[in-house]
């Protein structure tokens, strides 16, 4: 396989983009025995799968609705989550540059991995090959393992004793972890989970997830007022606290060199750094 001058062979890309599809491929299993378990029927078990795909609102959805929660509230918390793919798909659209026709199809991958793997390209033709065979992987991988685990969850038996209820948490929080590399993004975690853990307790099912989301317009409005406190301007403060002005230039900062004094006894008439003695390069200047 050819790859494009300052690319990664196609075949380096091919590799990397089918171990993230199948690695998070294989967590379907867990999302179709986990819905399953929440009272959703094999039919529409797989229609999640295949008309939603993206795992983070599919066990959302239906860790509410087994907590008992509105099925309404279930889906605004799905809704919520998968607003991110949004986001994605406005990144997305500028590399892969796919014509018009295409673009239907190719959002309904837009989901955390494809993304992931297609930025990590350098080239568009790297891109555009990191973004198929990880939709296509994942997509048929976890469609198939949804229909797997769904079929088996009757031959299982009780989800929350072999702790499959605690799959899709586990699944989601494995692909977070490594994107939380700054401070503000480690902090909007925390307080999502404190906030989501806190509230459980006290509100109806479903509804935890979405004040949860509070946390990071409330970190990043923090975050904006510490910076913009930090960099009032350019001006030091003075010993007394109050704005020290900028220092004049000297006199001697402001003459030309040392040839400065001999310029100001010309007369009016004469250019400041003309020189008066013979020109001997014998040219023009």
């Amino acid at each position: 396989m050819r790859s494009e001058e300052g690319g990664k062979p196609d075949a380096a890309v091919v590799r990397d983009a089918l171990g993230v599809g199948v690695a998070v491929g294989l967590s379907g299993f867990a999302f179709g025995v986990t819905s399953a378990g929440s009272g959703l029927s094999l039919l529409q078990t797989c229609a999640l799968s295949l008309l939603v795909f993206t795992g983070a609102s599919q066990f959302a959805l239906v860790g509410a609705l087994a907590a008992g929660g509105n099925p309404l509230t279930a889906a605004a918390g799905a809704f919520f989550l998968g607003v991110r793919n949004a986001f994605y798909g406005l990144r997305l659209s500028q590399l892969l540059a796919l014509p018009r026709a295409v673009r239907p199809f190719a959002a309904q991958w837009v989901i955390d991995e494809t993304t992931a793997v297609a930025l990590a390209q350098p080239t568009r033709r790297s891109v555009r090959i990191g973004f198929t065979v990880t939709g296509l992987s994942l997509y048929l991988l976890w469609n198939l393992t949804t229909l797997l685990g769904a079929a088996g969850a009757e031959a299982i038996g009780d989800t929350d004793a072999w702790g499959l209820d605690a799959a899709g948490p586990a699944v989601f929080l494995a692909l977070l972890a490594p994107m939380l590399k700054t401070t503000t993004e480690r902090a909007v975690a925390g307080i999502a989970v404190l906030l989501g853990l806190g509230l459980l307790p006290v509100l109806p099912a479903g509804v935890p997830v979405l004040v949860a989301a509070l946390a990071a317009p409330a970190v990043l409005y923090v975050t904006g007022r510490r910076r913009t406190d930090a960099t009032p301007g350019a001006v030091a403060d003075g010993p007394d606290g109050t704005p020290e002005a900028a220092e004049e230039p000297s006199a001697a900062a402001r003459d030309d060199g040392p040839g400065a004094q001999a310029h100001e006894n010309d007369g009016p008439g004469v250019p400041a750094h003309e020189n008066h003695a013979p020109d001997m390069s014998g040219g023009d200047r």
